[in-house]
């Protein structure tokens, strides 16, 4: 043991090994290692050739489903179709300003439409129903004369005919107020994409398929707005129609702009750069609003519930001690 101990503690034999390690780093730096690279390279390739062929085949049975379920367009039911074809309904209670509300809500097709008018015609007879078996049936508002539960029952019916338009305005509202929070964002990804070398049409496709995750509803219109740049005889028709199917007025200037782009063969680019600023601003803007109205908002909340608890929390304290000290009875 003191032999090998002190063959270690040697110098010649340190200044040895160390040479030997230096050496073995330096070859094993220069000297290129024989590997088979081309195989590895191939292995990967052939690992993201089966991934982007799963990815692919998702897709298509996610499309196959959704076209099953009847896509952006449901398919017709034949009963309700007959009804609302005999009495008439679409003469006589649908208008431009209907068609224009059920898209912006998203309702697109023949079928939505049937089914607004079938529900606009056997609602006011079941409020009418459900109202008359509480106030007659149930005896409910007996000490009322007659004419008042009627016109109770009348109300509800009333309220039974508008009921629809009420959900169809208040989902077309919420689909705007979607789009609106994500259209900054797909304006950005629109320049980018612009600004890469991609065709207006392919911008589209693309913005449609990341800004999905954000808003579905958004994702919708520039699936058919690309749909109808590829089909419609002119391209203006298509950018309008998707003014018009959102109904905001920053869909309506960059549809505007495009347009423009297109008429005059401005660069697309520099209109979206101008845009996508401007509606960072606006949404910056309607944030700071909103924060800057929080605190009259929280004004009553704070006089019913916060200050009671705190004077309760303050007082009670004293009130107890003075209680108990005969002070107060």
């Amino acid at each position: 043991m003191d032999s090998v101990v002190s063959t270690i503690m040697d110098p010649g034999f340190l200044v040895a090994v160390l040479v030997a390690v230096a050496v073995f780093a330096t070859v094993f730096t220069v000297m290129p290692l024989q590997s088979d690279t081309l195989r590895t390279r191939m292995k990967s390739v052939a690992l993201e050739r089966e991934e982007l062929r799963a990815k692919q085949r998702a897709q298509l049975a996610a499309d196959a489903e959704r076209r099953r379920r009847g896509g952006l367009r449901q398919e017709d039911n034949r009963g309700l179709r007959n009804i609302v074809d005999r009495l008439d309904l679409r003469r006589a209670l649908v208008d431009d300003a209907t068609i224009a509300k059920l898209r912006a809500a998203g309702f697109r097709g023949e079928s939505p439409l049937t089914k607004f008018l079938f529900f606009r015609l056997i609602l006011p007879f079941v409020g009418l129903a459900i109202a008359g078996f509480y106030v007659f049936g149930l005896g409910a508002l007996a000490e009322q004369p007659l004419f008042m539960r009627v016109f109770v029952c009348i109300l509800a019916a009333y309220a039974g005919f508008y009921l629809p338009v009420l959900y169809v305005t208040n989902r077309a509202t919420k689909r705007k107020q979607q789009i609106q929070r994500a259209w900054p964002d797909a304006l950005d990804l629109l320049l980018i994409c612009v600004e890469s070398g991609m065709s207006v049409e392919a911008a589209f496709r693309r913005v449609a398929a990341e800004i999905g995750t954000q808003s579905v509803a958004l994702a919708e219109e520039f699936v058919l707005t690309n749909a109808e740049l590829s089909f419609l005889q002119e391209r203006r028709q298509a950018y309008e129609n998707l003014a018009n199917r959102t109904g905001l007025d920053s869909v309506k200037s960059t549809s505007q702009a495009l347009i423009q782009a297109e008429r005059y063969g401005t660069p697309v680019s520099h209109a979206l750069r101008v845009l996508a600023d401007e509606s960072r601003d606006a949404r910056l803007n309607a944030a700071e609003k909103k924060a800057a109205a929080l605190p009259p908002k929280l004004t009553v909340p704070m006089i019913l519930f916060f200050l009671p608890v705190l004077f309760a929390v303050i007082l009670g304290p004293a009130a107890i001690q003075l209680t108990q000290n005969g002070i107060i009875n």
